[in-house]
């Protein structure tokens, strides 16, 4: 019948569904870890926890990568946005102490086309790997009206597992304890909103040098993965995870001293996210003299003639991760860290609380 309808007629196109399944299989085996059940292509992903852990505490974490998306899609860079979307779920459930198991991936757009799917979930698949972590299972959804030609929408989602004892909830906290601001690769995947006006206003200066790397590049270098070095850091402290292959070659007498505390610094910049996981009657002097700002980030806020305190409360201003430990802890932490090639220098101090004003920066 000439009026009979079809899926494919309405906008949803099955076999570019199935093409893009048969080309992610190989990125997604990748991935894979012993403790994986079944394959691609089930109705759920299935992990087995069965004798890794005596009391498992299962942490999970769900998140996307913002307006960056918006910038990518512009700049038709597909192949990294998949990295920060891993990176932003997995480094959250990593402060706890947990060590991240498995992730799932949704990916949503007007009309699926097979190679930029294929180029974001390449970059998932990335990601994963950096952070140790099974891809297994996503949702891929054609959905015509809902999003204009050449959109997509991503969210991610992770669960990780840490032992009920070693879990870092911020009680071992004591005025102090210090700040290790640990390196960010740039703005990662937060303050893109205010990033996409400060450009425009600009007109867009994409090729624009900042010490040898062109701007384009800084505000798209993915987001880093700390979770492979934390979880070493944390094997070598005394209050890490004893799993033998994170600790191999660490000496009793090279042992750090305990981690106390650990914030991955995202939406609300160095202002509100460390303070999250300092316990009550505790506060954080930070040293501005301490965090200088990189290239992109002094671009920015001298282009976009953004206040330093709105800097601190919107972006990392380049420490990405952070770390709170005893002073004495300092050295042996940062040499492990600048192994893995991350750098990184105390930013400020816990301190008793001074009134409702718990974040001080100067």
């Amino acid at each position: 019948m000439s009026d009979a309808l079809t899926y494919r007629a309405a906008g949803v196109d099955i076999d570019a569904g199935n093409a893009l399944v048969e080309r992610i299989k190989p990125l997604v085996k990748r991935t894979s870890r012993p403790e994986v059940m079944g394959g691609l292509g089930g109705f759920g992903g299935l992990f087995d926890l069965s004798g890794r852990y005596k009391e498992p505490v299962l942490v999970s974490g769900t998140d996307g990568v913002g307006t960056k998306l918006k910038l990518a899609q512009t700049l038709h860079r597909h192949d990294t946005i998949g990295i920060d979307l891993v990176g932003m779920c997995v480094n959250d459930v990593l402060v706890q102490g947990a060590e991240p198991l498995f992730f799932l991936d949704y990916f949503a757009t007007g009309k699926l086309d097979v190679d930029t799917a294929a180029a974001v979930v390449g970059g998932i698949a990335a990601g994963c790997e950096l952070a140790g972590c099974a891809l297994i299972g996503g949702e891929t959804a054609e959905m015509p009206d809902m999003y204009p030609p050449g959109e997509y929408d991503l969210a991610g989602f992770t669960v990780g597992a840490v032992e009920k004892s070693r879990m870092l909830t911020g009680a071992a906290i004591v005025a102090g304890d210090v700040v290790l601001g640990v390196a960010s690769s740039g703005p990662h995947s937060n303050g893109y909103s205010l990033i996409r006006k400060i450009l425009e206003r600009a007109g867009n200066p994409f090729d624009l040098d900042l010490g040898g790397v062109k701007l384009v590049d800084a505000l798209m270098a993915p987001t880093t993965i700390y979770v492979k070095p934390m979880l070493e850091l944390l094997g070598a402290s005394s209050s890490g995870i004893p799993r033998p292959e994170l600790v191999e070659g660490t000496s009793p007498e090279s042992r750090i001293p305990a981690i106390h505390g650990m914030a991955h610094i995202t939406g609300g910049g160095l202002k509100e996210n460390i303070i999250r996981v300092v316990p009550d009657g505790l506060g954080i002097a930070l040293d501005a003299s301490a965090i200088m700002l990189p290239p992109v980030f002094d671009w920015l806020m001298r282009e976009g003639k953004v206040a330093r305190e709105e800097m601190w409360r919107t972006f990392n201003c380049g420490v990405g991760f952070t770390v709170i430990l005893p002073r004495d802890a300092v050295a042996g932490a940062s040499a492990l860290l600048a192994k893995h090639g991350l750098a990184s220098s105390v930013i400020g101090e816990i301190v008793p609380a001074a009134g409702n004003e718990r974040v001080q920066i100067g």
